[in-house]
């Protein structure tokens, strides 16, 4: 399994990835920091690639737990519930992402990040 370890603060959190072009060109870049920022039940970070949207993998809604890279920040995103427009029921991105992986275990462990916190990305061992 290929994934990555990404911690924000003093949260740590594991990612599984999927087999795409676009989690492929996030490992290559690694390891690297950023910033978190936070959107409703959203954390999320700039990352140094700079991808087109991947049709296949393409979301315009997306499920609890979710990791996702969004070509207009670039930014990864890590979903954890609704963002401020999401519908009853449904996980709504602020445009379309390309689905990269899954938070491994709880993803409400994101709860408690702060928007300024350093996050560091590195390869999960």
């Amino acid at each position: 399994m290929k994934g990555l370890k990404i911690t924000i603060g003093d949260t740590a959190l594991e990612v599984e990835l999927l087999e795409n072009e676009t989690a492929a060109a996030l490992l290559e870049a690694l390891p690297f920091s950023s910033r978190a920022s936070t959107w409703g039940d959203e954390v999320y970070f700039s990352v140094p690639v700079k991808v087109e949207l991947e049709e296949a993998f393409a979301r315009e809604v997306v499920q609890v737990g979710d990791v996702a890279y969004w070509p207009e920040g670039p930014a990864l995103c890590l979903f954890f519930g609704l963002t401020p427009i999401s519908a009853p029921g449904e996980i709504r991105p602020a445009s379309p992402v390309t689905l990269v992986g899954r938070i491994v275990g709880d993803p409400l462990i994101l709860q408690k990040v702060k928007g300024g916190k350093e996050v560091r990305v590195k390869k999960a061992r």
